[in-house]
Parts: C-alpha cells; sequence; structure tokens
C-alpha cells in the first residue's frame, strides 16, 4: 500500500479520498458510495460556487444524486466567523441532506462543525492547497472574538482536483505550502520529547506525515509556478497526510504540529491583524514559526550539550507556585487569563524530575542529535524554499513587529502543555541565548 491507502486504512473518520487531476468526474460515484441515496446539499461561496461548485452540481445530477437548493455565502468579506456557524446550523437544522463543502478553509470549518451539531457526516471538494485542515478533527472559528479550535467529526469522504486546485490564487498556494513545512520542525519537536521520555514517538502517524514530507516540499519552484500537476499533487497529498496522521493517533494534533503552530494560536488568541486590519492567514503565521523554530533547532544543535550544568538549572528551576504566579501574570488582562497556568501545570516537573531529564537528554544526545540532523532544514534553506513560493520570511512581512515577536516566545511556551523545542530552552537555561541568535546583532532577524 501506499501512503495514502495506509493512512486511509488507519484513519478514524475519513473513510475515502479521490485525489489527483480529473478526479472531480468521479464525485457522483464517490457519493453514492458513501452516502447511498441521502439527499446533497452544497455549501459554497460565490467563488467556490463558480470555481467548482456548479460543476460538482451538475454532476450529481446527471448521475440522478437528488439535491436540495445549494447555500451560498455571499458576503464579500467572509471569514470563518461564529454568526455564520449560526447561520449554517438554522439551514442545515431544517435538512436532512448530506451537505457537500465546496472551498477551503472558511467553507470546510464552517460545514464541519455545522454537519457535526447536526449530527451527521459530510464530504468536501477541496478548492486550494492552503491549509491542512482539510481532515482534521476540528474546525478553527472565530468566537466572541477568539480564534479558537472546536472539536468536531472529519469529513467522510474528501475531493482533490488538482486540476481545480491549480486555479487558486498564489498566496493560497503558498500558505499551504508553508504549513507543510511546519511538519519538519514539528517532526524535531516529537523526535525530542520521545528522546526524553515524555512522549513516544508513534511510528505509524510519525511515519504517514514525515516518509514522503522532503519530496512534496522539494521543489518550491514547481510550486511557485502552480503548473506543475505532479508537484501540487504533492503537496495536497502532505496536507492531506498530516489530518489522517491526526485520526491515526487521536491523543492530540502532535503529529502535525509543534512549536511552529505555537506562535500562530497566539497570534490567533491575541487577535492580531495586520495593517490592513485582516489577519495573516493560518499558513503565513505558521511560516514565521516555523522559521523560529528552526533557529532555535539549529541553535540546539550547535550547543555543547555535555557542557550544560544540569544543577545551575535545577536550582534556578522555579517551583509550581511560583511559574503558575508567573503564568498569570503573563496573560492578565486576556481574554484567556488562565491558560498559561493550566498548561504549565500540566507539564510540570520537579526539580528532581528536570535533574533527571537534563541528564537524559545529555546522556542520549549523541544519538538524539544525529536524529535531528536528519529530519531538520537548515533555516537558510527553508528561507529560501519559503521565498521561492511567496509565503512570509520576515516578521514585518505579516506586519508583526520584531519585538512582539521576540516578547511572544515565552507566551507561545505557556499556552500548549506540548513538549516542544521552547520548553527545552526553558529548561537547559539556553532559551534567552536563542533568541539572542535570532533577534541580536548579527542574528537573521536583528532587532534594534
Amino acid at each position: 500500500m501506499n501512503r495514502v491507502e495506509i493512512a486511509l486504512k488507519n484513519a478514524s473518520q475519513t473513510k475515502a479520498l479521490l485525489l489527483g487531476a480529473g478526479v472531480v468526474a468521479g464525485v457522483a460515484t464517490l457519493y453514492k458510495e458513501q452516502f447511498a441515496d441521502h439527499k446533497a446539499k452544497i455549501i459554497a461561496d460565490k467563488t467556490t460556487w463558480d470555481i467548482a461548485g456548479k460543476r460538482v452540481s451538475q454532476l450529481l445530477s446527471d448521475a440522478g444524486v437528488e439535491q436540495e437548493e445549494p447555500y451560498i455565502f455571499d458576503e464579500p468579506e467572509f471569514h470563518a466567523e461564529w454568526k455564520y456557524i449560526e447561520r449554517l446550523d438554522a439551514v442545515l437544522k431544517e435538512s436532512k441532506a448530506i451537505p457537500i463543502a465546496v472551498g477551503s478553509g472558511t467553507i470546510n470549518d464552517l460545514t464541519k462543525l455545522c454537519s457535526f451539531h447536526n449530527e451527521r457526516r459530510y464530504m468536501v471538494v477541496a478548492t486550494a492547497a492552503s491549509m491542512d485542515g482539510y481532515v482534521a478533527f476540528g474546525a478553527s472559528i472565530t468566537k466572541d472574538g477568539n480564534k479558537q479550535t472546536f472539536p468536531c467529526t472529519a469529513p467522510q469522504a474528501v475531493v482533490a482536483d488538482t486540476d481545480i486546485i491549480s486555479t487558486a490564487p498564489s498566496h493560497m498556494t503558498a500558505s499551504g505550502y508553508a504549513d507543510l513545512f511546519a511538519k519538519v520542525p514539528a517532526g524535531a519537536d516529537w523526535i525530542l520529547a520521545d528522546a526524553l521520555d515524555i512522549e513516544p514517538i508513534d511510528p505509524l502517524s510519525f511515519g504517514i506525515v514525515q516518509d514522503g514530507l522532503a519530496d512534496a516540499l522539494g521543489n518550491p519552484e514547481a510550486i511557485a509556478r502552480n503548473n506543475d500537476p505532479k508537484a501540487l499533487e504533492k503537496l495536497i497529498e502532505g496536507l492531506l497526510l498530516g489530518g489522517f496522521a491526526m485520526q491515526a493517533y487521536p491523543k492530540s494534533s502532535r503529529p502535525a504540529s509543534g512549536a511552529d503552530h505555537q506562535f500562530s494560536h497566539l497570534l490567533n488568541m491575541e487577535n492580531f491583524v495586520m495593517h490592513n486590519g485582516e489577519a495573516p492567514s493560518h499558513g503565513f503565521q505558521v511560516s514565521i514559526g516555523t522559521l523560529v523554530s528552526l533557529s532555535f533547532h539549529q541553535s540546539l544543535l550547535n550547543t555543547d550539550v555535555a557542557a550544560i550544568d544540569v544543577e545551575r538549572c535545577v536550582q534556578a528551576w522555579p517551583s509550581l507556585e511560583e511559574q503558575e504566579a508567573y503564568a498569570l501574570k503573563l496573560y492578565e488582562g486576556t481574554d484567556f487569563p488562565t491558560l498559561g497556568a493550566r498548561e504549565i501545570k500540566a507539564k510540570y516537573v520537579d526539580r528532581d524530575g528536570l535533574r533527571a531529564e537534563l541528564n537524559k537528554l545529555k546522556e542520549r544526545w549523541p544519538e538524539t542529535r544525529a536524529r535531528l540532523q536528519k529530519q531538520l532544514v537548515p533555516v537558510e534553506e527553508a528561507v529560501r524554499r519559503l521565498h521561492t513560493v511567496g509565503a512570509p520570511v520576515k516578521p514585518e512581512d505579516i506586519d508583526l513587529p520584531r519585538k512582539r515577536l521576540r516578547d511572544s516566545i515565552i507566551r507561545a511556551q505557556h499556552i500548549r502543555r506540548r513538549y516542544t523545542i521552547l520548553d527545552v530552552g526553558v529548561r537547559t537555561c539556553l532559551l534567552e541565548q536563542w533568541k539572542e541568535d535570532l533577534f541580536g546583532k548579527g542574528g537573521m532577524w536583528e532587532t534594534n
């Protein structure tokens, strides 16, 4: 079996995938196989209706699939916001049809969550290779001013026609490439957690994401030209496999995200917007987080780990009460005042535990370093590839002040209990030096 077949076999929620050029022609057959005689209802916006919705509707009609009137969002400015969840929930409440989401992030997330609310499955026809959330078991929605991830069921079936996806704006494809590139440092974070016996690697889900990753990321020039069907197919396959890996590893999104995504989550939670009033795309936020994470991993590789003064780090290690108090202060006045304290508590170890962890890092460092070197891409090469496809490679590319990013690193470390390179930096007393490597004089993002 190939990677996609293995992923589908082990996915807990998605049962079928059509991927490649011209595969939308099989949408009606796939629908009948998955949903039998149920009526269908297309959910789209004006753009995706014109790009693919009309054709999907005609193909279903020609095959004798009954359809309810499609629901088409017609707002000129359209984002994944709770007001649209309420609207679509009301529409689906009056229907028994199976929703077919025709679109990318926004349409898919709205349809995914509303289908879950209305106790039915759905399918999606992808229109852009813009993110890895198509088959994730969650929807990213802005509610009460905060971007939040709501647990819900992934699509039962997916159609990803590269002929359709190739017509998406180049910035959407660049966003997807950046989101896929994040799997490089995310895999390195998991290697560290595995080496320290904090979260053992699950070989199946790790392999689903990582085995073809280098190949999928290896031709950014073709992605930038947007005229190479095979390169685009590898990109969308890689993005889908990230979601499938999470279905195969139901504990968390660990297979697909690490410290790289923590920066994006933090920006969303802090309601960050660019000068034009819009939030950067998920992939563009992750692009910056990926470069931070890769820089810190590179600093770790350059560290004489054998020389780390374990006892100095242990003596400097605050108690749980001190760390909780610091976290509460860190998020005082925000919409999530207790989040940091809760997440820090979940991954806290006492001084004896820290001593054992750091000694383990030193003892296992030769093997761990070799694993990391095999996994990682040098920061300079990552910058080249991301720049080639049109993804941001400097904080100011998304209107993010360098000082704000530097100051946000410790906050990003506090918002998730997941063990990442940020935690290694904190526990080895090296994080400040790594920040100086990146933001100090001569650093990639030197800050005045």
